[in-house]
């Protein structure tokens, strides 16, 4: 429908017309569990204000069909208030109640209400996911974020199914004329948006708790708790440690932010299928249901999970009781949630690695996003929803948390905490700008944040960190550090500018122990605001064996080694004993391969040397992915098949060597079963591990790696589909679904990739996580069993777009891209067949909707920068920074 994407400026006329003061929603889904029923009836009564009396305004819903519209008592003639997603409202008073009923559609792509049959029991399962605005897909609403209003949902459905929404459960009736049905009553709601109200239902497996708290005061404030998950998943659901996570969580925020939680109930869904890793409904958090370990998980994935349950738990307060106005503003509820769910991990639960995790993970994806041609402030210009939903990146999240730790350094953490509860004191419930903010900050540090929020918060780029050393040689003793000059390279890709930021920052000084450990002897905090800076407090010093720029981590930058760290760092990394410092060393060794400055297969090197001695589960992990995309998409194809037969060999020889039982022993069997792909020396280990030849201490087996396994052999043509299918019989999990589909896709067969390729572009029979996973299968080839399919994937890029929803269609355009390719050795990567074919369809498309082209332009990028680290690696020609590109 052409109507669907919400302008700005159309939601700015919207509220300053109308105010919302009620929804009244009652949901009849009792029918969910026949698939052959594709909707559900939706009621939707909204009490609403009018500023200009007889002004007109609109609804929005997206619905199969829409029955009546009665607006102040009066039906409004269907054919001509009812247009597309819109419902157009004329005639206005100044009080006003309109009450829409309509048949809204079930979902498979995980917008609006998502429905999903367990294939282990064939149970029905029902959630809901709005952000950014897909409550419109459930029932009619001003779908705008600065609309807020308070919400009473009521649901029918089966008798025996658990049933919740945002409030608590204030009744559950029988109806009368249906004696397998129930309808359950819910308390209405404080003020909220609409993308954050939620419903959940089926025959979920509940588990409940409580958690209170009694303040200065004496007042008690008791607040219910749930856990929710599939029935099938209940023997592996660890409630008793969520809970016992969650109490942290709500001890430390309502401490911290010294404003009681505010929403009643807490209850946390794990859902299948889930488009996110979680999202922050009031009352009512859902989450992806990985985050139900059915197999082994390492404790970086446990400590994933317990981030993501602290980022939503932050956001009760930054977000859902302070909401962005508009969709520009995302970041401030998403850069602090990501702030807070690191430091709350930190402070509340027994993991000492968070921040260790967030540079080598959250950052690193900052990185990667800021360095593409789209880029865009942290305070970004949306004008649209598309626009919205392509903007919870990098930047919004990663970036925003990195510039938030670097302004908690700036400003102090007591100053950053105090403005931050006047924030929440002086707009709970309300809407706010980037203003808001800093006016609270302003207010609680004492400084003018002006400059600071232009700075960073108001440019696009990533800053580039060096230091420039000259040195004196004595005698008999260690080289003296004479000028030690700090640099900063700041571009900025969508302005063409220059623009330096302020950093708070510590150059660590490290040297080798009694012990030839390399341990911090020195360290100097410094500020810096230009290109270049002399460090003089470091003029005299011995020169060390590593002088680390960023020690700690403190500001958000990468960071180029001069050359005597880098050689330290190259031969004695495994020996660095802070694991922060060796974790921003692996970042600096993987950006200079990232940038063409050193070849890539020293990275790859780096960590097949170094690897194994990384005590750090969730760094070990980033490190081994990254080699084996360095493998696959940086090393130059001449090189490519030693060095993926040495890191396979690598791996199965770590794999053989780890302690058995550990978290390093399972990360060596993922990334042996992610090389084989490519590589088949090690395809009968792999195959013992799956009969049970082989054997290793320690080492389970189980669902999720067999997939892997799978894969991995599937991929190389030594799996049959009769293999494929038994392993499924076996494994009837929804995960085991998602597993067989990406085997069965990845064999090398051409029929098998025109089958895959017909499923994602013209099919839609598959569901979000099944197209996620028959496209992860199909890419998982050699280049050229993919070259048929280059042309028609540009031929069919405006159709998808336009004939599926924006989830079902970003992800069919962005994983069905030609982006793994090899370069002709002497080649110009502006010449590679797939760039031109790019460049063709984007200047032949400058009106196609900019939510595509950004795809499109950032899949191009990740390429080109492939493409080039293969051209000029080794060659000390870094990657040049990307052209901005129109949208």
């Amino acid at each position: 429908m052409s109507n669907q994407n919400l302008q700005r400026n159309e939601a700015a006329e919207r509220s300053a017309l109308i105010t919302t003061h009620s929804y009244d929603v009652s949901l009849d889904v009792r029918s969910a569990p026949d698939p052959d029923t594709a909707g559900y009836a939706s009621r939707s009564t909204i009490a609403f204000s009018a500023a200009r009396p007889g002004a007109s305004t609109f609804l929005d819903f997206i619905a199969t069909d829409v029955h009546s519209v009665v607006l102040n008592g009066v039906e409004l003639p269907l054919p001509d208030v009812v247009d597309g997603a819109r419902i157009r409202l004329d005639n206005l008073q100044a009080e006003n109640k309109v009450t829409v009923t309509g048949t809204a559609l079930y979902s498979s792509s995980g917008e609006g209400m998502h429905r999903f049959f367990d294939p282990a029991d064939g149970q029905c399962y029902l959630y809901t996911q709005y952000e950014p605005a897909d409550a419109r897909r459930v029932f009619a609403n001003f779908e705008q974020p600065d609309l807020k209003a308070r919400f009473t949902f009521s649901v029918t459905a089966p008798a025996g199914w658990e049933v919740a929404s945002n409030g608590a459960e204030a009744a559950r009736l029988p109806l009368a004329e249906d004696a397998a049905a129930s309808r359950w009553d819910f308390v209405p709601t404080l003020p909220m948006s609409t993308y954050i109200t939620s419903v959940l239902a089926g025959p979920y497996f509940k588990a409940e708790d409580h958690w209170s708290r009694t303040d200065d005061g004496g007042t008690r404030l008791d607040v219910p708790l749930a856990l929710y998950c599939r029935a099938s998943m209940a023997p592996s659901f660890d409630a008793a440690e969520l809970f016992r996570l969650t109490k942290q969580g709500l001890e430390f925020f309502d401490g911290l932010f010294d404003y009681p939680y505010p929403w009643g109930k807490y209850d946390q869904a794990f859902v299948p299928e889930y488009n996110l890793g979680a999202m922050e409904n009031p009352g009512l958090v859902t989450f992806t249901e990985n985050y139900v370990f059915t197999s082994r998980a390492a404790d970086s994935q446990y400590q994933g999970r317990a981030n993501t349950l602290l980022h939503e738990m932050a956001h009760m307060w930054f977000g859902d009781l302070v909401t962005m106005q508009w969709w520009d503003d995302l970041w401030l509820k998403e850069s602090f949630a990501d702030y807070m769910g690191t430091l709350g991990v930190d402070r509340a639960t027994d993991w000492d690695t968070a921040w260790v995790n967030f540079a080598n993970n959250r950052k690193a994806w900052a990185y990667v996003q800021d360095q593409l041609p789209t880029t865009h402030p942290i305070v970004a210009d949306i004008p649209d929803l598309e626009a919205a939903k392509q903007n919870f990146d990098g930047i919004t999240y990663a970036k925003g948390a990195s510039v938030l730790k670097q302004l908690v350094a700036y400003v102090g953490f007591d100053a950053f905490i105090a403005g931050s509860r006047r924030y929440f004191r002086d707009h709970e419930y309300g809407n706010t700008t980037l203003a808001d903010l800093l006016g609270a900050l302003t207010v609680s540090s004492g400084r003018d944040l002006t400059a600071w929020a232009r700075q960073w918060l108001q440019t696009s780029g990533i800053s580039t960190l060096s230091a420039e050393l000259e040195t004196a040689e004595t005698v008999d003793g260690p080289a003296i550090l004479g000028r030690v000059t700090l640099l900063q390279d700041a571009p900025d890709p969508v302005t063409g500018r220059w623009e330096p930021r302020p950093h708070r920052l510590r150059i660590g000084l490290y040297n080798f122990d009694a012990a030839g450990m390399l341990v911090r002897t020195d360290s100097v905090e410094t500020d810096l605001a230009g290109g270049a800076q002399e460090i003089t407090a470091l003029s005299g010093k011995a020169r060390p064996a590593l002088l680390l720029v960023n020690d700690e981590d403190l500001s958000y930058a990468k960071v180029r080694l001069d050359p005597g760290s880098e050689a330290t760092v190259r031969s004695s990394l495994d020996r660095i004993s802070d694991p922060m410092a060796r974790a921003l060393c692996w970042s600096a060794l993987w950006n200079s391969a990232r940038d063409g400055i050193a070849p890539a297969s020293q990275y790859v090197d780096a960590v097949l040397r170094f690897a194994a001695a990384e005590s750090g589960i969730g760094v070990l992990l980033n490190i081994l992915g990254n080699a084996t995309m360095a493998l696959e998409q940086y090393v130059p194809a001449r090189e490519r098949g030693a060095l993926r037969k040495s890191f396979a060999e690598g791996a199965a020889r770590e794999l053989y060597a780890a302690e058995p039982g550990s978290d390093q022993q399972l990360a060596w069997a993922r990334t042996l079963a992610t090389v084989s792909r490519t590589e088949g020396s090690q395809a009968s280990l792999l195959r013992g591990l799956l009969d049970g030849s082989e054997r290793m201490p320690g080492l389970s087996v189980d669902a999720e790696l067999r997939w892997s396994l799978w894969h991995a052999l599937a991929a190389r043509g030594l799996a049959t589909e009769q293999e494929l299918d038994a392993e499924l019989a076996r494994d009837t999990t929804a995960s085991g679904r998602a597993g067989h589909a990406t085997a069965l896709a990845a064999r090398p067969d051409a029929a098998v990739k025109a089958a895959a390729w017909e499923a994602a572009v013209r099919g839609t029979e598959l569901s979000n996580q099944l197209l996620s996973a028959t496209i992860a299968g199909f890419n998982t080839a050699a280049e050229e069993l993919l070259q048929p399919f280059v042309e028609p994937y540009f031929e069919c890029l405006e159709t998808v777009w336009a004939e599926r929803s924006i989830e079902i269609a970003s992800r069919t355009v962005r994983g069905l891209y030609p982006g793994v390719q090899d370069l002709e050795p002497a080649g110009n990567p502006e010449d590679h067949p797939v760039v031109a074919l790019t460049d063709r369809w984007l200047s032949g498309h400058t009106d196609a909707p900019r939510a595509l082209r950004r795809i499109i332009i950032e899949q191009r990028s990740h390429l080109h920068r492939a493409l080039s680290a293969q051209a000029l690696s080794g060659l000390g020609h870094p990657v040049q920074p990307p052209v901005r590109a129109e949208l």
